[in-house]
């Protein structure tokens, strides 16, 4: 990006080649803006990424070793089978375990976290990411204030948890074209197939 400056002398952030326009100078990213939120979407990359590895190969942090993916431990069966608490409660614990689930939840995690540390796909992990965190409010259903057995559900808020924060700094991010600074979005923009598919910056 190159450096233009508003009537009010404060630096802006101009995209290179017109990768996007913005409404107006004035709305656009200061340099120190873009690099927090370089550092916003490194870290919460990190988040996603550590899940699926932690959960993969068992590091001891949330997933012990004898429980790890590769050993045979399942992804989801430990979260979802412990859900005690919301309308979906039974169909938690139906596919609680599920090989397709434990694909689809691990996938998800790895491509979402690999796109935010990459800077690429950002839309695609915004939505990708934003629906993994969805289903898992549902699961935990912060609404409810007791369990199905009649006990304290825990919730601290009956609607703002983690997973609606995840969720809104992922779509900050690919809003903000948080990939083209300390990233390789600029690159992946100008790419042929991301060209004719806009939806996939």
């Amino acid at each position: 990006m190159t450096s233009r400056t508003n009537s009010a002398k404060v630096p802006v952030r101009v995209p290179a080649h017109g990768l996007e326009h913005a409404a107006s100078p004035g709305h656009m990213l200061t340099n120190t803006a873009a690099r927090t939120l370089a550092v916003l979407r490194i870290t919460t990359g990190f988040v996603f990424l550590w899940a699926f590895l932690d959960k993969t190969f068992g590091f001891g942090y949330s997933t012990p070793t004898e429980r790890a993916w590769i050993n045979g431990g399942s992804p989801t069966k430990g979260f979802l089978s412990h859900v005690e608490v919301g309308p979906f409660q039974s169909i938690a614990h139906t596919i609680a375990g599920a090989w397709w689930a434990d694909i689809l939840f691990m996938t998800g995690m790895a491509a979402v976290g690999a796109a935010l540390i990459l800077g690429i796909g950002l839309r695609v992990a915004a939505g990708s990411g934003a629906l993994i965190m969805a289903l898992m409010w549902l699961a935990e259903f912060p609404l409810a204030r007791l369990t199905a057995t009649g006990e304290a559900s825990g919730s601290t808020n009956p609607i703002t948890d983690y997973h609606v924060i995840y969720a809104v700094v992922l779509v900050v991010l690919a809003a903000g074209y948080a990939g083209h600074t300390w990233g390789l979005g600029r690159i992946w923009a100008r790419l042929p197939f991301v060209q004719r598919n806009r939806w996939m910056i």
